[in-house]
């Protein structure tokens, strides 16, 4: 595996696969890498020719310097895990190589992107947009990989895609979860236990709404009277929503950690 730092290296380094018409695999991660993560990696390498992770923790996402001064890092960690799970090349650009002085394009994602996460993160999905469009664009790949962990995001960077003709295939795999229920996180970390236990709320949450949907009844209800009973957590949001169908979509705050989920409704699997 090559790591690379500079957006020409990796164009030079794709080269030879783009001449070939080789299927060209893209995994966009903050790092911190957790099975989620590797799940990613291991489908993109079952999929493609050539495998590039991205690892790039993106300022522009985050409202609070705290959070991106706290946000974990350990690329020696990351590296051996992507190397381990047959990744080509790793891209782990600077601040100053993406956003280089002087840069000021945005890609500004429409209404998709203003209610939920977008309400909760002023701007996060406008960067989130803007930092994917451009790994699209130095890495030019048959398929980029996600999480449906973040059912929102998805659903704007396909929107994006397609509203760019862009030209790739966005593939969103199942939530990867914990033994306890927990969807994996690289902020899970920051949990106490007994805030980790507190958070398990959450997945018990959607679950309930799950089964009242199912019954026929009120999801956001069920949900949030789960939520409303688990104690010292805050809850910043429990909704419906259309993303690649209905969803049940949750955000609670356990301690300094804010924590997403989300059901697809009307299915078996999560």
């Amino acid at each position: 595996m090559r790591i690379l730092r500079t957006v020409n290296e990796v164009r030079e380094a794709l080269a030879p696969a783009r001449e070939l018409g080789e299927r060209i695999g893209l995994v966009p991660t903050m790092g911190a890498f957790h099975d989620g993560h590797r799940a990613l990696m291991r489908a993109a390498r079952e999929a493609s020719d050539v495998v590039v992770v991205s690892l790039f923790v993106n300022p522009a996402q985050f409202n609070a310097a705290g959070d991106l001064a706290r946000y974990p890092r350990d690329e020696e960690r990351d590296a051996r895990d992507a190397e381990a799970h047959g990744v080509d090349l790793l891209f782990v650009p600077s601040v100053e190589e993406l956003y280089p002085p002087g840069f000021d394009t945005w890609v500004e994602p429409g209404e998709l992107a203003t209610t939920l996460e977008g309400a909760a993160r002023p701007g996060h999905f406008r960067a989130v947009a803007t930092v994917c469009t451009k790994l699209f664009a130095i890495v030019t790949p048959t398929a980029a990989w996600f999480g449906q962990k973040d059912a929102q995001q998805v659903a704007v960077v396909r929107r994006v895609v397609s509203d760019l003709d862009l030209g790739l295939e966005i593939v969103a795999l199942p939530t990867i979860r914990d033994s306890d229920g927990l969807a994996l996180s690289s902020r899970n970390v920051f949990l106490s236990p007994q805030e980790r236990r507190l958070s398990l709320a959450l997945p018990r949450a959607l679950e309930a709404g799950s089964a009242a949907h199912e019954a026929g009844g009120n999801a956001i209800a069920a949900a949030r009277s789960v939520l409303d009973g688990a104690g010292e957590i805050e809850v910043e949001y429990v909704a419906l929503a259309d993303f690649d169908g209905p969803t049940l979509v949750a955000a609670i705050r356990v301690g300094e950690t804010r924590l997403i989920d989300n059901v697809r409704l009307g299915r078996t699997s999560r």
